[in-house]
């Protein structure tokens, strides 16, 4: 900028020099403390020679004092604007008036690249019917089908590379945070953040990044948590990719660090759910697992959030010990038996719900429920079994605990007219109600500017 200034005591001669250098016919004025004092156009300067000075005598002779300036912190709009209504240029000064840069309609200041940080979400998942179907030794031999649809309650996460190979992993869930040099001694540390460290090994990341993690839910929940922050965590890092993964791989990459990885127990349906979002169908078979959106009228998807309670029933579980124990148990022919009968029941819960029959689906979640309890010895007990009947003695048609059983939450289908009547009851018997709409989106990611 230096063609743009020019001190005081300058000459008129030295002014022009400039102008013509810089090609905007217009000079800035400061005085030894770099403030601007004035300005000076081709045509002042023309106008002062006219009247009898010289070239030689200071361009202080030739400046208009009065002129228009801004600041660095006016906006792009801002400048914009003021050229819009007759400025020829504009000088930027700081807060003590000292000259950084002038501002013309050939050139304008651009922003300067901002780091940017990525953020996720993923849902969580209530499931209507099919568990135990979506199992691999079950779908090997026999179809498996579920049915469910994500919901508001979310695993957030927010990713930033470093420029260093520095890796920091915060999670507020666990209270723990695993801070090291590098990649390799980040995956080695022992913590709580084992599926979290899980997943990044797989994706292998080759730079240092700072990632956090926080849901809105309890661990254990019986919700598909584990999918969710798996999908969470895999959204963000699949924002910095140029060759983005699809949501099946996402799924599919989310099942290998659980499921493979980790060696954790369980099945499919939740990876699918918390990536695709929505109300889904998804079949599962030997070859090919395909999920199917459904299409529910919007009337009852309102209808369902009415009358849909989502509990949590406080009792803590583990998940993978339920499913190694269920599948032990379809060993049992007729335990098998009973699983290809949920199949079946799925398929009469999509029509149902594609057709808006919801009493006839408060009463298919009623037959689930007592297919899932004799599954394995693990999913029930007296204390869950007393939460469900008090629930259907005040105004519950049917419901069933979510998840692989043994804890977690309870999702209740009640008559529109004796929904507060369950609510009521169930918090006398300290259990926390959870509030929620349907999600249609599933995993979303985003690129944020840091500010």
């Amino acid at each position: 900028m230096k063609n743009f200034i020019i001190k005081e005591r300058n000459s008129i001669k030295s002014a022009l020099e400039k102008i013509e250098s810089n090609g905007e016919g217009i000079i800035c004025i400061v005085n030894n403390s770099s403030k601007l004092i004035g300005i000076a156009t081709d045509g002042d300067i023309r106008r002062k020679l006219l009247e009898g000075v010289t070239l030689d005598q200071p361009i202080k002779l030739a400046m208009n004092s009065s002129f228009i300036s801004a600041t660095s912190d006016d906006s792009r709009e801002t400048l914009l604007k003021l050229l819009d209504n007759g400025a020829k240029a504009i000088p930027l000064l700081d807060e003590n008036q000292t000259f950084l840069r002038l501002v013309t309609r050939n050139n304008l200041p651009i922003s300067e690249e901002k780091q940017n940080f990525v953020r996720s979400r993923a849902p969580v998942r209530v499931s209507f019917g099919g568990g135990g179907s979506d199992l691999t030794h079950f779908f090997s031999k026999s179809k498996g089908a579920v049915i469910n649809s994500t919901i508001s309650i979310y695993t957030h996460a927010c990713l930033k590379q470093r420029n260093d190979d520095r890796v920091i992993i915060k999670s507020s869930d666990f209270n723990e945070v695993i801070e090291e040099s590098n990649l390799a001694l980040a995956l080695k540390k022992k913590s709580n953040l084992n599926l979290i460290q899980s997943i990044i090994k797989l994706i292998g990341p080759d730079y240092g990044f700072e990632l956090e993690i926080y849901s809105d839910f309890p661990s254990n929940s019986g919700l598909g948590g584990s999918s969710a922050i798996s999908a969470a965590v895999l959204g963000c890092f699949n924002e910095l990719r140029k060759d983005p993964w699809d949501k099946y791989e996402l799924s599919e990459l989310a099942f290998q660090a659980e499921r493979l990885s980790l060696n954790i127990a369980g099945g499919w349906q939740d990876q699918y759910a918390c990536t695709f979002g929505g109300f889904n169908f998804i079949e599962f078979n030997k070859n090919k697992n395909i999920i199917h959106p459904l299409r529910i009228q919007k009337s009852t998807k309102l209808e369902l959030e009415e009358n849909l309670i989502l509990c949590d029933t406080g009792i803590s579980h583990n998940s993978g010990n339920i499913h190694k124990d269920q599948k032990e148990s379809m060993q049992n022919k007729d335990i098998d038996s009973l699983v290809r009968d949920n199949v079946d029941l799925t398929y009469e819960i999509r029509d149902q719900l594609l057709r808006g029959k919801l009493n006839d689906f408060g009463a298919s979640l009623d037959k689930a429920w007592k297919y899932k309890r004799k599954f394995s010895s693990s999913i029930s007990s007296p204390e869950i079994d007393d939460i469900y009947n008090e629930a259907k003695k005040n105004g519950a048609i049917g419901g069933k605990l979510l998840g692989a059983g043994g804890g977690g939450f309870f999702l209740f289908y009640v008559d529109p007219f004796k929904r507060q009547k369950v609510i009521d009851k169930l918090e006398k018997m300290n259990l926390n109600i959870f509030r929620f709409i349907f999600d249609d989106l599933g995993l979303q990611t985003w690129k944020t500017r840091e500010e």
